[in-house]
């Protein structure tokens, strides 16, 4: 079954890309015609390129990794956010911060400081031992955090892959990722550069059903990968392969799943010991009638004698 729909990508606009005057050169191939004054993006190649950046989604998070999404402008703050949380996945939806790949160890601490300020009871003016106005500021710095933060909040370490909506407006990150030469998986606009992608995906990226069916896709791959990982884990005997941890929805579901299984053998196991004890009575009381005529036979001829 195809990932996502021809119909699916034209119902959600898709296909639209920018002004003729605005255009990279560099996006020729990926172009169907030209409406109106702006260009059609080829839906057919769309397609494929879905299918690809999909399965090296899925497989990347199979074998442990993760996938950070990054989309600040408006059409996709929304979509990001839900889609990322949806799958437990690091996203990134206010403001990209210069060096969150490239200096991580500095970001690290920050989120330290995040953790640190969300122990703080600021309800509670008299126990925390703080004034009012301290709270106050410590409350402003929390809220900031949370806003710049707050979606990379359990990261410990750099992503395995990145989704970029809008590499234009994005450039800062896809840099920082090239740098590091971490895999980009983006949506490629007409007046996008191709060569700055590792997997692209030709599409509108100024579209809010655009943005939001695309984003769906890549979450939908995560989400297939993180179920492959909990297979592999419990064919190796409950053992997770390397990488990061589990989160913590899907931890829950895995340790259910492992209950029920549990219990459906143990359920089995009794029938089968009813069914193997019933003939051992029956076998052994069975030579009883046949040693009933011997004494009788042993008793007649002293009688006769």
């Amino acid at each position: 079954m195809a990932v996502v729909t021809m119909r699916e990508l034209l119902e959600s606009g898709v296909h639209f890309g920018h002004q003729t005057r605005r255009w990279n050169p560099k996006m020729k191939r990926f172009i169907f015609t030209e409406r109106n004054g702006i260009y059609i993006i080829d839906l057919l190649q769309s397609l494929s390129y879905i299918d690809r950046a999909y399965e090296f989604v899925k497989e990347t998070v199979a074998h442990g990794g993760t996938v950070m999404f990054v989309g600040t402008k408006k059409q996709a703050q929304q979509a990001i956010a839900e889609q990322a949380a949806r799958v437990g996945m690091p996203y990134v939806n206010q403001r990209w911060l210069g060096g969150m790949l490239t200096n991580f160890s500095t970001v690290h601490k920050r989120l330290q400081r995040l953790k640190e300020l969300e122990q703080i009871d600021f309800d509670d003016v008299a126990a925390s031992g703080l004034t009012k106005k301290e709270l106050l500021v410590l409350s402003r710095e929390k809220a900031k955090l949370e806003k710049t933060l707050g979606g990379i909040r359990d990261m410990q370490k750099v992503p395995s892959a990145v989704w970029i909506v809008d590499t234009k407006k994005e450039h800062i990150a896809v840099g920082e990722a090239r740098k590091l030469n971490i895999p980009v998986v983006a949506i490629l606009d007409t007046n996008c550069d191709p060569d700055e992608v590792d997997y692209k995906i030709p599409g509108n990226d100024d579209a809010i059903r655009s943005v939001t069916l695309l984003t769906r896709v890549i979450a939908d791959a995560v989400a297939e990968g993180l179920i492959a990982r909990s297979g592999a884990a419990e064919a190796k005997g409950g053992e997770k392969p390397a990488g990061e941890p589990l989160p913590e929805w899907e931890r829950e579901l895995l340790q259910g799943a492992e209950a029920k299984a549990e219990e459906k053998p143990a359920d089995e196991q009794q029938p089968a010991a009813a069914t193997a004890e019933a003939p051992a009575p029956a076998a052994a009381e069975a030579p009883a009638p046949a040693e009933a005529p011997a004494p009788a036979a042993a008793e007649a001829p002293a009688e006769q004698s």
